[in-house]
């Protein structure tokens, strides 16, 4: 008959006499997939620096670069995708249960970070539309590609990604009173909920669905499980697609405010310093293992400005300089995240770290 039996499985026989092992396939498929992404991940300081690097001379050079500000969220919902494929996501029930970490977020984003900003406000310049602008994007927690760059450094991903909804709605409840306690009353209402839904939907339900369909559809076909491990190589270009498109976009933003934002350039240095180590902190006060503890710093660390920046152009008379404070806030944060990814991973390696190994 027109095939052979490996094992107790019968492998159907393919035109020309070949055979179809699939198994085999899949294994020589990862034999050579595993080096390409381990040398992008090694590599990727170098890939995303290349990134900036080239969005920082379009932006300067190149006319009109905001029309890329269309492509941040394709962009951002691609890399979410990719992400999201290299987490498992049959166990996300689970993370969402786990109740301790979920207190950890909740202390280091609702409690410990909004008391690091108070400490930090008083060194903000008088003006009230840049402290504005400060508040709206130190007090939100990212919702988006935090799931990413915890991915990159080591961290639990997934329960980060579980956390989402939690994270959204903390900050649609308490950023209002936040900004009402620092600023008083009137600034709450430039607040709408629309575009922190909208993020939401855009990207976390939309690109988690498609991951997870992918990720059932691969258990059942060996060209979808192909393509999932065919994604496994795109996390890291896909994060530097960001980091060019958000920058891009960003740098003609800056123009007539820059004298204004770099006086905020040193507050959100010290919180880019402080808030991971916060987050850290918190996780091993709460007793979690290494990577939960990663993902609470990435967390502390890392805030909501691309949903933010909607409602600083919503804003009357705060355009150009409310969206450049936010967008400021942006740029010191990838460059950071550059460095969380290096650094946070040996977080709970040795032996006096007090956590639970990874």
């Amino acid at each position: 008959m027109p095939g052979e039996r490996d094992g107790s499985a019968w492998v159907p026989a393919l035109p020309g006499g070949k055979h179809h092992h699939p198994e085999k396939q899949d294994s020589e498929l990862q034999d050579v997939m595993m080096p390409l992404r381990d040398t992008l991940e090694r590599r990727q300081i170098a890939v995303y620096a290349a990134a900036i690097g080239a969005a920082v001379v379009a932006g300067l050079w190149l006319p009109a670069t905001t029309v890329l500000a269309a492509a941040i969220t394709p962009a951002l919902g691609l890399m979410l995708f990719v992400t999201f494929l290299q987490v498992p996501l049959t166990d996300l029930g689970r993370a969402f249960g786990d109740r301790r970490f979920l207190a950890a977020l909740a202390v280091a984003n609702f409690i410990a970070v909004p008391a690091l900003v108070a400490v930090l406000f008083p060194f903000l310049p008088a003006d009230p539309g840049l402290r504005l602008g400060v508040l709206l994007v130190l007090l939100a927690p990212c919702i988006d590609y935090v799931v990413t760059f915890a991915h990159l450094g080591r961290a639990d991903s997934r329960s980060l990604l579980a956390a989402t909804p939690i994270l959204l709605a903390g900050q649609m409840a308490l950023l209002p009173l936040f900004l009402h306690l620092f600023l008083g009353g009137e600034a709450a209402s430039v607040l709408r909920a629309g575009p922190f839904v909208e993020a939401f939907v855009w990207l976390i339900l939309l690109p988690l669905a498609l991951a997870a369909a992918l990720q059932a559809r691969g258990r059942r076909s060996p060209v979808a499980r192909r393509v999932v491990a065919g994604c496994g190589l795109l996390p890291v270009p896909a994060t530097a697609l960001v980091l060019f498109v958000v920058i891009a976009a960003a740098m003609p933003l800056m123009g007539s405010a820059t004298a204004a934002v770099l006086q905020v350039v040193p507050v959100y240095a010290v919180f880019a310093v402080v808030a991971p180590l916060i987050g850290l902190g918190i996780g091993r006060l709460f007793g979690l293992a290494a990577p939960a503890a990663r993902a609470v710093g990435f967390s502390a660390a890392t805030r909501n400005s691309l949903v933010i920046l909607p409602l600083a152009f919503a804003v009357p008379d705060a355009v150009p300089l409310l969206p450049a404070v936010i967008v400021t806030q942006t740029l010191v944060e990838l460059v950071s995240e550059l460095v969380y990814v290096r650094v946070l991973p040996a977080f709970g390696r040795s032996a006096g770290a007090g956590l639970s190994p990874d």
